[in-house]
């Protein structure tokens, strides 16, 4: 695996390239990101990697400074998974050598609801990176993990609408056997908030088994899932029920006729914020 640092290093290395697959991270690598490096080999050659934690898309009192970087220890991981032919990761100075004036403005009901909401100018910050990394690696192919659901969708939403010739392509959530999906920033955790993290996901099992047994009443089943994670001492944002399409309300009619759904959460526990997804 070649390590790049300069996006004329990359451009030099991909020269010709037209198969290129893509992974975007920012780094802490666990079995959910090295799952992705595996579905790009599948759908491209060669595989280009990126570990990059973007300031853009971190607010003012969130963990920019915090968030782990171990770049070492993301290196031998994906040397040792032998998926990856070059990771490029530049420094913030590379990435934006003056002020980024110029940024990707992502669409109302999209962009600004639940993530976008509860942070505000993040999906701002994504599109920007992504659409600045994508200039630089050119992929045919780019792939993403489901458990970031939203960000998936805009993300796909930016490539329709400016026409760029990038495959999205999705990888399911991948979890601990407790059902807690793996995240970078799982860390953060104590031991005892770990042993109640997967509280999460069985709030979103909850929603599904809900729908499945005939209810439609939205309201009523948002209230009891948020309310059944604030009995157990997590500080909800969300916990809510959505049409996969298009991230908007699901009417009862609808439900009533198999729309795909989505069943969205982010709370937290403690000081560590985690967000998960639940498709139905």
């Amino acid at each position: 695996m070649k390590v790049v640092h300069t996006i004329q290093e990359l451009r030099d290395h991909l020269q010709g390239q037209t198969r290129v697959a893509f992974v975007p991270t920012m780094g802490n690598l666990h079995e959910g990101h090295l799952a992705l490096m595996r579905l790009a080999r599948q759908h491209g050659d060669p595989v280009v990697a990126s570990i990059f934690v973007n300031p853009l898309q971190f607010g003012p009192n969130e963990d920019f400074n915090q968030y782990p970087r171990t770049l070492q220890q993301d290196i031998d991981k994906l040397e040792a998974a032998r998926d990856v032919y070059v990771l490029f990761a530049p420094s913030e100075k590379e990435m934006y050598p003056e002020p980024q004036s110029f940024r990707i403005d992502t669409p109302k009901g999209l962009g600004d609801i639940l993530e976008g909401e509860c942070r505000p100018g993040f999906f701002e910050g994504v599109s920007t990176v992504v659409m600045k990394l994508f200039s630089c690696v050119q992929p045919r192919v780019a792939v993403f993990g489901k458990k970031d659901y939203q960000q998936l969708m805009v993300v796909r939403s930016m490539c329709r609408q400016f026409q760029l010739p990038v495959e999205v392509m999705a990888h399911e959530t991948v979890r601990e056997e407790s059902g807690l999906a793996l995240s970078s920033r799982n860390r953060y955790l104590s031991e005892q908030e770990k042993a109640k993290a997967p509280q999460l996901y069985a709030c979103l099992q909850a929603v599904r088994a809900q729908i499945q047994a005939g209810c439609t009443d939205v309201a009523q089943i948002e209230h009891d899932a948020a309310q059944r994670l604030a009995l157990e001492g997590w500080d909800v944002d969300y916990l809510t029920l959505r049409r996969q399409r298009d991230l908007l309300t699901p009417e009862s009619d609808e439900i009533k006729a198999g729309e795909a759904l989505v069943a969205l959460g982010a709370a937290k526990l403690g000081s560590t914020r985690l967000i998960d997804n639940l498709e139905i």
